[in-house]
């Protein structure tokens, strides 16, 4: 009996605590998933957190990738966008001095002097892309007014009358005041240098021409003394030949009229009658004066025949236009005076 007293007695023991070992158990469990789930939930914001607490303690400058070519590592342009550039430099005010310059030339056409002075002078402003284009484009039409015509206008600095003394000749003329004869043959309708009369009266220009070169754009922009003239478009040297930037000057007998040509990575001679004459109708030298153009030779501006030149980076360093456009500059630019600058 004793026994089975106390077996009973276990056995009544062990349904009382089984429940209760059960009942703590779940209740053990309720805790733990309890004690998880905030941390769980902290976890799942960080995941989707748009900055860490403190921003400026983890975030560094944007890095842009490295361009590579032939001629070394460049790295990337990392100023703001250029479109980004042109809607922050959009001028209200730019806008009234372009209206006013604009009256100024289409109220009469003795103003022309005064309406090209105040364009040129909005050049200086910070310009959106369209109104630099509205003001360079209405400069380039002023010029064919007071540049390139037989008129002259009171007030111009840049252009005047000459009287023919006996015995002159272009060529002297020219080289006072800094310009091609080629140019005052245009514009006073003379057909050859011969032809110039003793006393009578020529329009002549007071230069020099300059150029200044935009190797992003594949751009170049005429300048009468620092007077915008005009645009043209341009073909530059390809990569690992890039056409170095920095200043040159017109090389002193370096303007040439389809000169005969050797190609200095092959060797072979070209003669201007070859169906594949590389330099078009005009060849203007040009010596480095300074930046990375210093005491660099070979370069030139030259013409081309070929359209798809133009626009592109294609040439050994080379500065190419359309072969009609390069007989201008030809006639423009004048030997030690004209400078040509090139940036990027």
């Amino acid at each position: 009996m004793a026994r089975y007293q106390d077996y009973e007695g276990s056995s009544r023991l062990r349904r009382f605590i089984m429940p209760a070992l059960i009942v703590l158990l779940i209740i053990a469990i309720g805790a733990a998933l309890i004690f998880i789930n905030p941390f769980k939930g902290a976890a799942s914001s960080e995941g989707v957190q748009a900055f860490p607490e403190n921003p400026q303690a983890n975030l560094s400058a944007p890095t842009f990738p490295a361009v590579s070519s032939n001629a070394g590592t460049v790295k990337a342009d990392t100023n703001v966008p250029k479109p980004l550039q042109t809607a922050l430099s959009n001028n209200p005010q730019a806008d009234k001095l372009i209206a006013e310059a604009l009256a100024a030339a289409s109220a009469q056409p003795a103003r022309v002097i005064e309406a090209r002075q105040k364009l040129n002078d909005i050049l200086a402003h910070p310009l959106g892309s369209e109104q630099m284009k509205t003001v360079k484009d209405n400069l380039s039409k002023l010029a064919d007014k007071w540049l390139f015509s037989r008129s002259i206008y009171a007030d111009d600095t840049l252009c005047s009358s000459y009287k023919v003394k006996s015995g002159e000749r272009l060529i002297n003329i020219g080289q006072q005041y800094k310009v091609p004869p080629e140019i005052l043959m245009e514009i006073n309708g003379i057909p050859k240098a011969e032809a110039l009369q003793a006393d009578s009266t020529i329009k002549v220009i007071n230069g020099p021409f300059q150029v200044k070169i935009y190797r992003s754009t594949y751009t170049m922009d005429l300048y009468c003394q620092d007077t915008f003239v005009r645009s043209f478009r341009i073909g530059i040297g390809k990569s690992g030949r890039e056409t170095p930037m920095g200043l040159w000057v017109v090389k002193s007998g370096g303007k040439m009229i389809r000169p005969r040509w050797t190609d200095p990575d092959t060797g072979h001679t070209y003669e201007p009658s070859d169906p594949d004459y590389p330099l078009g109708s005009r060849w203007i030298a040009l010596d480095g004066v300074s930046g990375d153009a210093k005491g660099r030779e070979g370069f030139a501006i030259h013409g081309t025949k070929v359209e798809n030149e133009i626009g592109s980076a294609t040439s050994r360093g080379c500065i190419r236009m359309y072969n009609g456009e390069v007989v201008l500059m030809y006639n423009l630019l004048v030997p030690t005076y004209s400078k040509v600058e090139v940036v990027d």
